[in-house]
């Protein structure tokens, strides 16, 4: 549950801080007009990642065993390469992101009406659909529908607070650090994520070596008692996993986790250099 609270409040915050940059920048910039077309494309991002999940809740209760687990195994590895790449991406982007939302605002009111709510649209859709993939798959590994929503709920009511807070400008915190240590978290529940999709993979005979346990420890931590749920609800963690489970694990959280949290690379300095080349003599 705390895992999917993560989620949702991370993914969640994301989006609300874009929507406020944005409603902050048309109200400043005197395009107060602007704002239904704005919120016409968050609705529809809204709606179309709700009705991406039920598609996959849904749709997914219709098929065989193995067709399902094959279903589940490779929606959390794909769930697992986007959270990945958005984690990354948000530690690069976080202290430039209001300036880069702003140019394209910028962009998309130069052109016209249908291109603010594409704007909108994007900045808030791509967050929604990665969202809606990675509790299902989270829901699937943890084999219980209703608590891993509810904690996502928790964590998207918490990041609607958070983003009015800061439009109304109560609340000041270091954007860039808070993405740093809730991606370092997220990192974490995404190996758990990954591992039970290979699970699943392997289930369904798509993977060997489903009977092959690297450690069986069910009798030290029971999976029904309540320190075993709270594990497998925030880590995914398995008391008996197999052999190419804790590989994969390991292969992808270790250099994950060493890129991610690795301090960054500072950017060149402008080259200052005439046009010709070479400073005059």
């Amino acid at each position: 549950m705390f895992g999917n609270f993560l989620i949702g409040l991370r993914e969640g915050l994301e989006a609300s801080l874009v929507v406020c940059i944005l409603v902050a920048y048309l109200v400043k910039t005197g395009n107060r007009r602007q704002l239904p077309p704005l919120w016409a494309g968050v609705g529809i991002a809204v709606t179309l990642s709700l009705a991406f999940g039920a598609l996959l809740q849904f749709g997914s209760s219709t098929l065989t065993f193995q067709a399902k687990e094959a279903l589940g195994g490779t929606l959390s590895i794909l769930s697992v390469g986007l959270v990945t790449w958005m984690v990354f991406w948000m530690r690069r982007t976080a202290r430039h992101l209001k300036s880069e939302l702003q140019d394209k605002l910028d962009a998309a009111l130069a052109v016209g009406t249908g291109a603010l709510v594409v704007t909108s649209f994007f900045a808030v859709g791509r967050e929604g659909l990665e969202t809606s993939l990675f509790i299902w798959t989270a829901a699937q590994a943890t084999g219980d529908g209703i608590r891993p929503l509810i904690g996502a709920l928790l964590g998207l009511a918490t990041s609607v607070v958070l983003g009015w807070l800061f439009y109304k400008g109560a609340l000041r915190i270091n954007l860039a650090r808070f993405f740093r240590w809730t991606g370092a978290m997220l990192v974490v529940v995404a190996a758990g994520v990954l591992a039970y999709g290979i699970h699943d993979l392997q289930e369904a005979d798509l993977l060997p070596g489903l009977h092959d346990l690297a450690f069986d420890i069910s009798t030290t931590i029971p999976p029904d008692s309540w320190y075993g749920t709270l594990l497998k609800g925030v880590f995914n963690f398995q008391p008996d996993p197999t052999v190419l489970q804790v590989i994969v694990w390991a292969l992808y959280l270790t250099p994950v986790m060493g890129f991610f949290l690795a301090p960054e690379r500072p950017r060149p300095a402008p080259n200052t250099q005439t046009a010709a080349g070479a400073p005059a003599e």
